[in-house]
């Protein structure tokens, strides 16, 4: 097999992600193998009701290894799924199903199926009912990843939050020094090793224009030491100004903006490239990517959903 397959789990059953792989496979053709964990069923009764068709040929897991793929057509691997609708209202009972079509995903990558892994979008209310903060930190204790980060990637300028799905009131005490030089090191070799590049970053500032009427700056006593440290061995400037970092004659001069927070670096990158982005895990033992959006339940069953974002997942691992 010249290029290895792209394993994905469809994620939420009750979400847009059928609709937009199938379109995504209708717009462009991918040189590796696809191979689909899902309930067939669910798969066949989705695609009647959005009128959409595609190829596809179900396959044992236990046969997967010994069997050539190719690529005119999805491979699925079946995980039973009970529904009375198509599309239903999302609760905590696909949660057994998504576990299953995890656990299944992870035990294929380590028996060295593949190392190219997308996900459908999962409701963090339902499957990871607070136990996680995000699929980032979910796949990060599957697989016992220590060091590991969101990049919000887009070839022109990509993002990482120093903290992902955290409340802001808890996210000053999350800011240490050692975490902010662990987690932009990690991202700084994935784009080297990665994509071949020496990135251009910068660091956001917590505070309005780094600054504070507070006893404790966090800007200057963990983030400025912090960047001092890295400039020694890596092409990076901060703590900036968030207010004015993504203007465009300041973004032009990045690769790669790091925050502190989650919305304060995915509201401005959303902003300017709405779809055209894509969610990877850094620091996991295999390429996990992700459309960056959610399940959509408002857009189930409509067949009007942009598949822009799972195409340029497809395109990033296609190698």
């Amino acid at each position: 097999m010249k290029n290895k397959p792209i394993l994905i789990v469809s994620g939420e059953p009750n979400s847009i992600f059928i609709e937009i792989l199938i379109k995504s496979i209708k717009k462009q053709k991918y040189k590796s193998p696809i191979v689909l964990i899902t309930s067939l069923h669910l798969l066949q009764e989705q695609l009647k009701k959005l009128k959409l068709k595609c190829s596809y040929k179900t396959i044992k897991e236990q046969k997967i290894l010994l069997t050539p793929l190719n690529n005119d057509k999805i491979y699925i691997i079946d995980i039973n799924y009970i529904f009375k609708k198509p599309f239903e209202k999302i609760s905590s009972k696909s949660n057994t199903f998504i576990s299953k079509s995890f656990d299944t995903a992870i035990k294929l990558i380590k028996l060295g199926f593949t190392n190219k892994f997308i996900n459908g979008p999962i409701s963090k209310k339902y499957f990871l009912n607070n136990k996680f903060l995000g699929i980032t930190e979910y796949l990060a204790k599957k697989t016992r990843s220590n060091n590991y980060a969101m990049l919000i990637y887009n070839k022109e300028l990509s993002v990482s939050p120093l903290t992902t799905h955290l409340p802001i009131k808890l996210v000053s005490k999350k800011i240490n020094k050692k975490d902010i030089i662990k987690k932009i090191m990690l991202l700084d070799n994935f784009y080297k090793k990665q994509l071949n590049k020496s990135p251009r970053i910068a660091i956001l500032g917590l505070n309005p224009h780094c600054e504070s009427k507070s006893s404790f700056n966090e800007d200057i006593k963990i983030l400025k030491p912090a960047s001092k440290y890295l400039k020694k061995k890596i092409n990076i400037i901060g703590p900036i100004s968030a207010d004015t970092a993504f203007l465009k004659k300041n973004r032009n001069k990045f690769d790669l903006i790091v925050g502190m927070y989650h919305d304060q670096v995915l509201t401005p990158i959303k902003t300017l490239y709405e779809y055209d982005a894509i969610n990877i895990t850094v620091g996991l033992p295999f390429l996990r990517v992700s459309p960056d959006h959610g399940p959509n339940e408002n857009m189930i069953g409509k067949n009007l959903s942009n598949p822009q974002s799972l195409i340029e997942c497809l395109k990033f691992l296609d190698f």
